[in-house]
């Protein structure tokens, strides 16, 4: 009897026919209600999507106005692995293989079939030269020219003549690059004041110069000859500045290949190397801020 009993009370409580009440309320109450979050949440979201609004007026789609990831500029180079250790044998052709198919693929995209649309490209010259103003960023100018940047600059390191980029020999090619920052204008250094001896005579008009040398004291005089290949034997100013994917989707960084040409083998050798700017800073914890390290072993056996 007491069960007959609950299952009538939840049947009356779901749907009372006598006071006309759907889950305790009547139409009126559910209406009511219902109107209520309507406004309510309807409230909270005009608010939010004005605020997103508000916050979209104040950015450009051209000029981003955070920056989070490496401070200006960072200095990367190819072939890359994850300990920056480059590693081979010179009678083992498989250890060197992902090294050179790294070089290839990266620059592939220098290809001159590439850079030939005269609507896309355009000549800069194979000397340093000045900064290539193509206008404002938030200018009516619309896509800007590239400069071209053909792979034949980087001498016996392009690849077109020597696809294992000196590795057969014993003599590794790295490709480096500053990275893209939108609107940056990286700046030669004024003074030799904040540059080491050994690296002030390629210091030229119009250029960012690039400097390597051992990162132990004790590799000193094992590290050899290296030779700098590209205009100016480092990064030319006619390349800047970058305007970003919209405005410069075509946009193909300046490089410089560096060749190791007498390596001490069968020895772990650490290698720095910097550029030096009036606005390009360093950074202790961070490895590629304006410089990079890496470690060459060459076995011989």
């Amino acid at each position: 009897m007491s069960s007959n009993k609950g299952d009538g009370g939840w049947k009356k409580f779901l749907w009372n026919s006598e006071k006309g009440e759907l889950l305790g309320r009547t139409g009126g109450s559910w209406f009511k209600i219902i109107l209520f979050y309507v406004v309510f949440y309807g409230c909270l979201a005009a608010i939010f999507i004005g605020t997103i609004q508000a916050m979209l007026l104040t950015l450009s789609n051209y000029r981003p106005t955070w920056q989070d990831r490496v401070a200006p500029p960072g200095l990367t180079h190819t072939p890359r692995s994850e300990k920056a250790e480059v590693s081979f044998s010179l009678n083992d052709v498989e250890t060197w293989l992902p090294y050179t198919k790294a070089l290839r693929e990266f620059l592939a995209k220098y290809d001159d079939e590439h850079q030939r649309d005269q609507m896309k490209f355009e000549d800069c010259g194979d000397e340093p030269a000045e900064y290539k103003n193509r206008g404002d960023l938030e200018s009516d100018v619309g896509v800007r020219k590239a400069c071209r940047f053909t792979r034949s600059l980087l001498g016996p390191c392009s690849g077109i003549d020597d696809r294992e980029f000196g590795f057969k020999d014993g003599k590794p090619c790295l490709i480096v690059k500053l990275n893209r920052i939108v609107n940056f204008r990286p700046k030669p250094p004024s003074s030799n004041e904040s540059i080491p001896e050994e690296a002030q005579p390629k210091v030229q008009p119009n250029v960012i110069p690039i400097y390597c040398t051992n990162k132990k004291e004790e590799d000193a005089g094992k590290i050899g000859d290296i030779k700098y290949y590209g205009i100016g034997s480092g990064f030319p100013l006619q390349y800047y500045p970058y305007y970003g994917k919209l405005l410069h989707p075509q946009y193909l960084q300046p490089l410089v290949a560096l060749q190791f040409t007498n390596l001490t083998l069968n020895t772990e050798l650490r290698i720095e190397c910097k550029v030096f700017g009036d606005n390009i800073d360093y950074n202790d914890k961070d490895r590629y801020q304006g410089r990079f390290d890496i470690k060459i072993l060459i076995n011989s056996l």
